[in-house]
């Protein structure tokens, strides 16, 4: 094979110099949060191949889902026209590429011994992945992505000597601007904030083209001047959690031993479950708890309630879940019930309903802000999904990581709703249950 230069037809801008100066001098943290169409994914993607021939191992790109994952960056074009993954991975160096899972694996550079493997995922899928011991992650779009993917993934880079570079333009005041902020202080990481003004990439008249042709100001503010200070395009509850940070209802909540403990639980499909802990103190809302997973049984679920030091009155299950099963045959409110989970059945809500139901709770919450955390950045994350050759917005909720936790809060609402009049619980009878 001739000689191949790496990176393959890719000269980095001046403004991605810094960043990939860093990395090469060892750094393994990096966060950049640079504007629209300034070549994130095209620098760490080909900075990462030029890791790959460096040192064998496993290599990710990460975008929020696998399905972004194959438009943003697996059959991407780039500005000459090219696709940026053929463009990245020249065919000298591809022993096998695999459509359907979105990897490439690269010649060995010895002989009898494996090459690098690179593939691109999401995060919605994360907890699936980790056994492959990556030694290098790119974290694209992580301002909308799953957080937890994060938590779940670096103990493996602390181990084995790895690194991350997240990349991303900002969503308001969530986990990316906790990052960033993070980030921007600490001497151990990489920070840098580039808007158009820094890369001269775009100019003022092209932003303002944007803008005439239906862009809010709000996406423009994010996009291409990367500002913080605009919630997120589309949440829900952008508002409503902004002002209970204002007023100080993000806190530190305790929990209160005179009180009963109630839960509110969303059961996805695929064993994905969230549920919040919460009490009714006056006509306050306390939220004092809240946990996530996927791939547990109602076991594990039990165990989790019986672990925390509540006294429990009632714990609220969606309206359908007599029907959802955890791969048993048997539904899961049976399974719950002989785990001693004792489920009230919440009538059956629209979601524009049960929207509206939590915008008119909020204002009477207060959320613990270190053991809610994840549920926090879920209402904030929690958006529908602006079609710009439509112009319209969609009907429906975007399905991400941040479903679970804003379903559940959905059922809370409707199960304090039922307290207050109106509703009453179906409780399923204790013989014939199947």
């Amino acid at each position: 094979m001739s000689e191949i230069s790496i990176p393959h037809q890719w000269n980095p801008r001046s403004y991605q110099l810094p960043v990939l100066d860093y990395l090469d001098r060892g750094g393994k943290r990096a966060v950049c949060v640079w504007h629209r169409r300034s070549g994130k994914d095209s620098t760490s993607i080909n900075y990462t191949v030029r890791r790959m021939v460096q040192e064998p191992g496993t290599y990710w790109h990460m975008l929020p889902t696998a399905t972004q994952a194959r438009k943003v960056v697996w059959n991407a074009i780039d500005s000459e026209g090219r696709r940026l993954i053929d463009q990245a991975f020249p065919e000298q160096i591809v022993k096998r590429r695999n459509e359907n899972e979105m990897m490439i694996e690269l010649m060995p550079l010895v002989a009898g011994r494996a090459g690098s493997i690179w593939q691109a995922v999401g995060s919605d899928n994360y907890d699936a992945l980790v056994g492959s011991n990556p030694k290098g992650i790119v974290f694209s779009e992580y301002s909308v992505s799953d957080p937890a993917a994060w938590d779940y993934i670096r103990p493996i880079l602390t181990e084995n000597g790895g690194w991350a570079i997240f990349i991303y333009t900002p969503r308001g005041k969530n986990h990316g601007h906790s990052l960033y902020r993070m980030a921007r202080s600490n001497p151990e990481w990489f920070c840098e904030l580039l808007t158009i003004r820094e890369t001269g990439v775009l100019t003022e008249a092209q932003v303002d083209a944007e803008r005439a042709a239906g862009m809010s100001r709000q996406m423009v503010e994010q996009e291409f001047y990367c500002s913080f200070e605009s919630e997120l395009e589309g949440s829900y509850y952008a508002e409503e959690m902004a002002r209970a940070r204002g007023e100080g209802r993000i806190t530190r909540v305790p929990y209160d031993g005179s009180a009963p403990v109630e839960t509110a639980w969303d059961i996805g499909v695929g064993d994905e479950c969230a549920i919040w802990f919460f009490q009714r103190i006056g006509k306050e809302i306390h939220l004092i708890d809240y946990y996530e997973n996927s791939g547990e049984g109602v076991g594990h679920y039990a165990k989790v309630l019986s672990s925390k030091p509540y006294v429990y009155s009632t714990h609220w299950a969606p309206h359908d879940a007599k029907g959802r099963e955890f791969g048993t045959g048997v539904s899961k409110f049976a399974t719950a019930r002989r785990h001693g989970i004792k489920w009230s059945i919440l009538p059956k809500l629209g979601v524009d309903d049960g929207i509206e139901a939590v915008r008119g709770l909020l204002g009477l919450c207060w959320f613990d802000e270190a053991k809610c955390g994840v549920g926090i950045e879920a209402l904030k994350s929690y958006r529908k999904m602006y079609n710009r050759t439509m112009r319209v917005w969609s009907m429906t909720p975007v399905h991400d990581w941040a479903s679970n936790g804003a379903d559940a809060f959905r059922y809370l609402a409707i199960a304090v709703r039922k307290g207050q009049g109106g509703w009453k619980p179906l409780i399923y009878p204790k013989t014939g249950i199947v």
